[in-house]
């Protein structure tokens, strides 16, 4: 069994693989792979969420779970507060053929998701990219929606000030201006907003988000999670990954039971369309399926050789 460490994934997996890893299975889902049911729950430990993601792919033979989950104090003892492991099992077998740490998988395939949603139904030519959020998660959206898009400008907001050093460098790497804004400002200005957070009520009023916006909603997702206001979620086109994961523990889990959801992954096989007009709002809830990281699981142990 392979055992393969956060510093090994860091040096393999880079942003574009994890792109084209989660658009992938995000295909194979609407055809033959699937997530086997989550197990999450509050811990009653340090306010800790805790859980299991697993499912199996046909296609590339993906087998696996992921377990792991939240730790909201981690960040006073300088650590993520995401922290997870995946296991990889032969689908011939059933025997383990891998371990690997999970924190660079997580936050590279939650990028990765977001980045295809905006990729897929962000208007061609935004101007300003908002972030709603700074923890450990937000570099990784934030070079993911580079790549995606030219944007001119970055605007960020946080709960509480934090050093936007690295955010600020890696968008000027780009070529793109970064700096802190105040919420409204972020919301009302942004043609494509990317939440991060933990939140469990919505971060701003519906009339601040203009037509043709794109939200890609990626909190911490859980029973009562909540980061955008549900008007604006009806007057959206709504997507996600995984509609039943996204009523229960997502972002969809406030609109109404009747409302109509579609996948990522029937946009990109074609069997549903995207955006259809640049005045059109568009949420994804990206609520996070265990394919995503056995996807790029899998990708890492190829780039090894050792799938």
């Amino acid at each position: 069994m392979h055992i393969i460490t956060e510093q090994q994934i860091a040096e393999i997996l880079d942003p574009e693989v994890a792109f084209f890893a989660v658009q992938d299975v995000f295909k194979s889902m609407e055809t033959q792979a699937w997530n086997f049911p989550v197990v999450r729950e509050s811990l009653g430990f340090q306010d800790a969420l805790y859980g299991f993601k697993s499912g199996f792919d046909p296609a590339s033979g993906a087998l696996g779970l992921k377990a792991g989950g939240y730790w909201p104090h981690n960040a006073d003892k300088g650590l993520a507060n995401h922290q997870s492991s995946i296991f990889l099992f032969d689908p011939e077998t059933g025997q383990c053929k891998a371990l690997l740490a999970g924190n660079t998988i997580t936050a590279l395939r939650t990028a990765a998701a977001s980045a295809v949603s905006i990729d897929r139904l962000a208007v061609a030519d935004p101007s300003t990219l908002g972030l709603v959020g700074t923890g450990h998660q937000s570099i990784f959206q934030l070079e993911a929606a580079l790549r995606v898009r030219a944007f001119e400008q970055v605007k960020i907001w946080n709960r509480s000030s934090r050093d936007l050093s690295k955010h600020q460098a890696l968008a000027e790497s780009y070529g793109v201006a970064c700096s802190e804004a105040i919420l409204e400002e972020v919301v009302r200005e942004s043609q494509v907003i990317i939440t991060i957070t933990s939140c469990m009520e919505a971060l701003f009023p519906s009339d601040w988000v203009n037509f043709g916006t794109h939200i890609a909603a990626m909190g911490t997702d859980t029973k009562g999670k909540q980061e955008l206001d549900p008007t604006v979620s009806q007057r959206a086109k709504r997507i996600t990954d995984e509609i039943a994961q996204s009523r229960t523990i997502g972002e969809f889990q406030h609109v109404a039971s009747d409302s109509e959801i579609l996948t990522i992954g029937s946009i990109l096989q074609g069997t549903a369309t995207g955006r259809t007009g640049d005045d059109q709002i568009t949420i994804f809830d990206g609520t996070g399926v265990g394919l995503q990281d056995l996807a790029c699981a899998q990708a890492v142990m190829k780039s090894l050789g050792a799938s």
